[in-house]
C-alpha cells in the first residue's frame, strides 16, 4: 500500500483483478477490518476495494467535515485507479457516503447496499456535541462506549476480544478526523432526496441497532423507489461483525441479481436516434439598421440574509435552542428574533473575516464585561460547538478578568464551569 495523497482515502484491493468492483464503507469510528468476515466470499466473485475513512486505521489525518467531501474523496480514488463502475456497500457514514454517490455519480453505481443506515443520523446537536466531549476528553470516552453502541449487550459479553477490538480501533482514530465525521453526519440530510436514487438497493439493519434503526431503514425503503428491506435477527449497529454469515448472504446474493440485471439493461439496443428535418436555406441575417438597444438589466436586489442567518443560528447555537427561541415568540418578540437571525447572524456571524472560533471569543469576554450571564452560558455552549476547548476558554477568562474585572470574571467562571461540566459528560 503507497502513501495516500491528500486528496484520496486509504484503501486496499481483495479478488480477482477483472472482476466487477464492489466497494465496502465503513463506519464512523471503523476501519475496513469491519468488513474481514464479509471479503473472504465476495471476493471470490468480485474485485473487492475497502477504504479507510481519514484518520481511521492509521490512514492519513486529512479531515473532511461533510458527506460530499467524503465521496469527492472516494471518487477521486477511484478515478486514480481507473475504476468508473462499481457495485457500492456502506455501513453508517458510509452507507451516508453511499446514498451520496447515488445521488452525485448514479452513472457509476451499479447497485446500492445500506446498512446500519438514515437518511438522516439522530440529530446535529448530537453529533456536534460528539466534537465537544472529544475536544474535551480525547478518544477515550468514544472508544468506551462503542461496544454498547455496535454490539447487542449479550454479544459484546460473550465476544470480549472483539468487544476490546472495538474499543482499540476508535480509542487510535484521530480525533480531529473523528470530530470533521460528526460534523459531517450533524448535516446529513437525504430525507427529500431519496425519490432520485435510481439503483437497485438493499436496506440492511440489525434488529437491535440503536443507531439507525428499523424504523429508520423502512424510511429509505418507502423513499426508495427500487429498494428492499432486510433485517437481521440479533444484531446491532455493526452487523457485518456481529452476524457475519447472514450479512455475507444478503450482500453476495443482492450484489449478484443486481449486477445480472444491470448488465441485461446495457445490452438492450439502443432505440433509434430521431429523425432529423432536412437542413432548409439559412436564414436571411437581420439588417443592422433600426435594432432597438437593449434596456439595461435591472440592478441586482441583495439576497436576504435570514435564510443564510437561520442555518449559521442553528449550526453553532443548536436546533434545540433556536427552535425554543422561534416556538416561543409572540406578537411582542418575534420581530426581535427575525432581527437577530438576519443581522447578527445573517450579516456579522457570517461575515469571512473571522473565523467561528475568533468570533466565540469576542462574544464571550463582551458577555462577561456586560454581565450578561444568561447569554454567556448560551454562547459558551457555542464556543464549544466552535471548536474552543475548556482550557482555551479559561485563558480567555481570565484575559476578561484583566480588563472587565475580577467580580464581573468570577460570575463569568461559574457560568462557564457549569456548561462545560453539562457539554462534555456524554450522556447514556
Amino acid at each position: 500500500m503507497s502513501e495516500t495523497p491528500p486528496n484520496t482515502l486509504q484503501h486496499r484491493f481483495d479478488g480477482p483483478e477483472d472482476a466487477p468492483v464492489l466497494i465496502l464503507g465503513p463506519s464512523l469510528g471503523a476501519t475496513w477490518h469491519m468488513w474481514d468476515r464479509q471479503t473472504a466470499e465476495l471476493s471470490a466473485r468480485h474485485r473487492v476495494l475497502r477504504f479507510d475513512l481519514p484518520g481511521h486505521g492509521g490512514a492519513p489525518a486529512h479531515a473532511v467535515s461533510s458527506v460530499a467531501g467524503l465521496t469527492g474523496r472516494l471518487l477521486a480514488t477511484l478515478d486514480a485507479l481507473g475504476v468508473q463502475r462499481f457495485g457500492y456497500a456502506g455501513a453508517g457514514i458510509g452507507a451516508a457516503v453511499g446514498a451520496d454517490l447515488a445521488l452525485r455519480a448514479p452513472q457509476r453505481l451499479a447497485a446500492l447496499a445500506l446498512v446500519g443506515a438514515s437518511p438522516r443520523f439522530g440529530t446535529a446537536d448530537e453529533y456536534r456535541q460528539r466534537g465537544v466531549v472529544v475536544r474535551a476528553h480525547g478518544m477515550d470516552p468514544m472508544a468506551r462506549t462503542a461496544p454498547e453502541q455496535w454490539f447487542t449487550p449479550a454479544f459484546a459479553a460473550a465476544q470480549s476480544a472483539i468487544a476490546d477490538w472495538a474499543v482499540q480501533m476508535v480509542r487510535t482514530t484521530d480525533p480531529g478526523c473523528y470530530i470533521a465525521a460528526c460534523e459531517a453526519l450533524a448535516a446529513f440530510d437525504v430525507r427529500a432526496d431519496l425519490p432520485r436514487v435510481g439503483v437497485p438497493t438493499l436496506v440492511l439493519v440489525g434488529s437491535d441497532d440503536r443507531v439507525a434503526g428499523p424504523a429508520a431503514a423502512r424510511t429509505l425503503v418507502a423513499g426508495i423507489p427500487d429498494a428492499r428491506l432486510a433485517v437481521v435477527p440479533g444484531a446491532a449497529h455493526l452487523a457485518p461483525v456481529e452476524q457475519p454469515a447472514a450479512v455475507t448472504d444478503l450482500l453476495a446474493g443482492h450484489f449478484a441479481a443486481s449486477w445480472q440485471d444491470t448488465l441485461t439493461a446495457l445490452a438492450a439496443p439502443a432505440p433509434p436516434p430521431a429523425a432529423q428535418p432536412p437542413a432548409g436555406p439559412a436564414p436571411a441575417a437581420v439588417p443592422p439598421a433600426h435594432v432597438p438597444t437593449p434596456a439595461a438589466p435591472p440592478a441586482a436586489h441583495r439576497a436576504d440574509p435570514y435564510g443564510p442567518g437561520l442555518r449559521l443560528r442553528r449550526e453553532v447555537l443548536g436546533d434545540a435552542h433556536v427552535d425554543a427561541a422561534l416556538d416561543g415568540a409572540d406578537d411582542l418578540t418575534r420581530d426581535f428574533q427575525e432581527l437577530v437571525t438576519r443581522y447578527a447572524w445573517g450579516e456579522v456571524w457570517s461575515r469571512d473575516g473571522l473565523d467561528r472560533r475568533t468570533r466565540s471569543s469576542v462574544a464571550l469576554t463582551a458577555l462577561t464585561a456586560g454581565g450578561h450571564l444568561d447569554e454567556l452560558a448560551v454562547h459558551t455552549r457555542a464556543a464549544l460547538r466552535n471548536g474552543l476547548t475548556p482550557t482555551e476558554i479559561r485563558e480567555i477568562l481570565l484575559q476578561a478578568a484583566v480588563y472587565c474585572g475580577v467580580p464581573a470574571a468570577n460570575a463569568a467562571f461559574r457560568v462557564a464551569a457549569r456548561v462545560i461540566r453539562q457539554e462534555t459528560t456524554l450522556g447514556d
